[in-house]
């Protein structure tokens, strides 16, 4: 089976608020342009198609058809999409190119959150007979976890503004990051609680944004990047949806993804943490070297477009390899509340 490669990332700024609309045509078409020009390929290279998106999230059916518009659907394409962040539309790209069906693929993803009360619209995921008639909203169910952790000594909230305050420092020498700069972890803490015991600073903020990444076995990656970032794994777990059955101080499905991978020198790993305890948690269940860079982008606190942040982990990720920054490194993407859905990919000069 062929191996695949990272050949190529773009994303859109993350912002707070887009003027487009909810099916992402406008926020794609820059950034399809972009990589194709540092790709050097063009749409009838394209072997397979696949993204990322959520009609909940849109507000209206098949918002992921409209999308195609940006892509173009004639000549006809081979196309598909998944309905959740497009780190897992990536993984059914790879697969696509490991079984020999396709030589290159396009993943994105896309989402307009300002358009909608994302807590609420995030309520929706839960079980539908136990939680969603409750309507706990995504920030509360993260406050709970957060809690849990602080009383069971695991953290301090001291220690979550400097997860904070590190993200934002890192951030500013990334130009799609919305938030970023220095700030001192003591002046977060002043802050007024949000949802108790979270703060502004150890919540993603609301995000506007896209990313593509184009996939290509390693053969024909040669030709499209001068150092590609080989795939050499993927793994993804799920933990039960309910959320009085696990241990919300912990990722046991990340511990399961992380045992099945070879983590030995990972240099740097870009987290999907849209909350600040939960980058602790994450660093816990995958249990890296300490010299291991975390989240050198500023990872999802400092932008965190819903249904290609996870992508954007993994682009930014390949972006580091290509760049020669590093050897290998880790990529991460979750779904669900309390990360309840994870994914790792490992990525690998060669």
């Amino acid at each position: 089976m062929p191996e695949v490669a990272v050949a190529g990332f773009a994303q859109a700024p993350n912002v707070r608020e887009t003027a487009g609309t909810t099916n992402g045509v406008e926020m794609l078409v820059p950034i399809l342009a972009e990589v194709f020009a540092a790709t050097g390929l063009s749409k009838q290279d394209i072997g397979f198609w696949c993204s990322g998106s959520s009609d909940y999230l849109a507000g209206r059916a098949f918002s992921f058809i409209a999308a195609v518009d940006a892509i173009g659907a004639f000549p006809p394409i081979h196309e598909s999409h998944v309905e959740m962040d497009a780190a897992w539309a990536l993984y059914e790209a790879w697969l696509k190119i490991r079984t020999g069906e396709a030589e290159t693929a396009l993943v994105y993803g896309f989402g307009k959150a300002s358009a909608g009360q994302l807590r609420r619209v995030l309520a929706l995921q839960l079980d539908p007979y136990v939680l969603a008639p409750l309507w706990p909203d995504s920030l509360g169910i993260a406050g709970l976890q957060a809690r849990l952790g602080l009383e069971a000594g695991l953290w301090s909230e001291k220690d979550l503004a400097e997860v904070a305050a590190r993200c934002r420092a890192d951030a500013v020498g990334n130009p799609a990051a919305q938030l970023s700069g220095t700030v001192d972890a003591a002046e977060l803490l002043d802050t007024p609680y949000v949802a108790d015991p979270l703060r502004a600073h150890d919540i993603a903020p609301i995000t506007d944004g896209a990313a593509v990444l184009v996939l290509a076995s390693a053969e024909r990656a040669r030709d499209l990047v001068d150092r590609p970032a080989i795939l050499t794994g993927i793994e993804h777990r799920v933990d039960s949806p309910a959320l009085g059955s696990r241990d919300l101080t912990r990722s046991p499905s990340t511990e399961s993804a992380a045992r099945a991978l070879d983590l030995d020198g990972v240099e740097l790993a870009e987290l999907h943490a849209p909350f600040t305890h939960q980058e602790l948690i994450l660093r816990r269940a995958l249990d890296l070297g300490a010299d291991a860079r975390i989240n050198p982008s500023g990872g999802a606190l400092t932008g965190n477009p819903m249904f290609s942040a996870g992508l954007a982990r993994i682009g930014e990720a390949a972006t580091r390899i290509h760049r020669g920054e590093a050897g290998k490194a880790l990529a991460h993407a979750t779904s669900g509340p309390a990360l309840q859905q994870n994914l790792l990919a490992v990525l690998e000069a060669r």
